[in-house]
C-alpha cells in the first residue's frame, strides 16, 4: 500500500487556524503556534461572552423597567409583584421596550399593578 503523506492537511488546518486568527496583532497573526495559543484562548472567551450576555441584558431591562417605574411612583418588586398577582405574562425585554417607546401602556400597566 502507498505511503500517504499529511503535508497537504496538515497545511489546510494550519490555514483554517490562522485564518481565525487575522487581524491579531504581531506574531499572534503570522505564526502558527502562537496563532493557536490566541485562537484557542479566544474561542474560551466567547463561550463564556455567550452567557454573560443574557445576564448583562436581563440586568440593562430589570434597570430600565426600574426607572420607568419610579416615573410612576412605585417600585421594581411591587411593580413585578403587581403584574404576577393580576395574570399579566410579559417578559422584561417587552416591559423595557413599553418603557421606552410606549410610556402610556407602560403607565397603564403600572395602575393595574397597583390596583392589584
Amino acid at each position: 500500500m502507498a505511503r500517504v503523506k499529511g503535508a497537504m492537511m496538515a497545511r489546510k488546518r494550519r490555514n483554517k487556524t490562522l485564518k481565525l486568527a487575522k487581524g491579531y496583532w504581531g506574531a499572534k497573526s503570522k505564526h502558527f503556534k502562537m496563532a493557536n495559543q490566541q485562537v484557542m484562548k479566544s474561542l474560551t472567551y466567547a463561550y463564556i461572552s455567550r452567557r454573560l450576555k443574557k445576564r448583562d441584558f436581563r440586568q440593562l431591562w430589570i434597570t430600565r423597567i426600574s426607572a420607568a417605574c419610579k416615573i410612576n411612583g412605585m417600585n421594581y418588586s411591587t411593580f413585578m409583584h403587581g403584574l404576577k398577582v393580576a395574570g399579566i405574562q410579559i417578559n422584561r425585554k417587552m416591559l423595557s421596550e413599553m418603557a421606552i417607546n410606549d410610556a402610556v401602556a407602560f403607565a397603564a400597566l403600572c395602575d393595574i399593578a397597583k390596583k392589584a
